[in-house]
């Protein structure tokens, strides 16, 4: 057998072998007890976006395309909503210093409006999450007025 066979072959083996380790999922649920709903009201139409281009990334409830089963893609897809969820997870936002939750809206609201978020990668493959500029403006409100508004709430004197 030809040596570029034999590497064909081993290449093969290990991708074959890799489809058995199984990266964690993150599939919990997104409005749960530490969900940023609790702290502020977050309207049907803020939710429908957040839904459609945040949460698989930025939630304890993520949806994984079909291709998440192969490996190492899944993997590299793990690795990115983990990354994500580090940064900013909206199931559990009210567990969040008031410092850094006020500073996670104005992150999401300057993200947003930059055209940074959702990242082109995603967009790519999930066309309905690219933001119309009136659903920029919709996020971007929201999100700079809930950081006003929890700002606020979190750093009024506890009666």
């Amino acid at each position: 057998m030809k040596t570029s066979a034999k590497i064909l072959l081993g290449l093969g083996a290990v991708l074959v072998v890799a489809q058995a380790v199984r990266p964690m999922s993150n599939h919990g649920t997104v409005a749960g007890p530490n969900h940023i709903g609790q702290l502020a009201p977050v309207p049907a139409e803020v939710d429908a976006i957040l839904q459609r281009a945040c949460y698989d990334c930025h939630s304890n409830a993520t949806h994984y395309p079909w291709y998440a089963n192969v490996q190492p893609i899944g993997w590299w897809l793990e690795k990115h909503v983990r990354d994500g969820k580090r940064h900013l997870n909206f199931s559990e936002f009210s567990t969040y210093t008031l410092k850094r939750a006020t500073r996670k809206l104005e992150e999401t609201a300057e993200e947003v409006r930059e055209h940074k978020m959702p990242l082109d990668s995603y967009t790519w493959v999930h066309r309905d999450a690219k933001l119309t500029d009136a659903e920029i403006k919709t996020l971007a409100d929201w999100a700079t007025n809930t950081r006003r508004a929890v700002g606020a709430a979190l750093s009024a004197p506890a009666k």
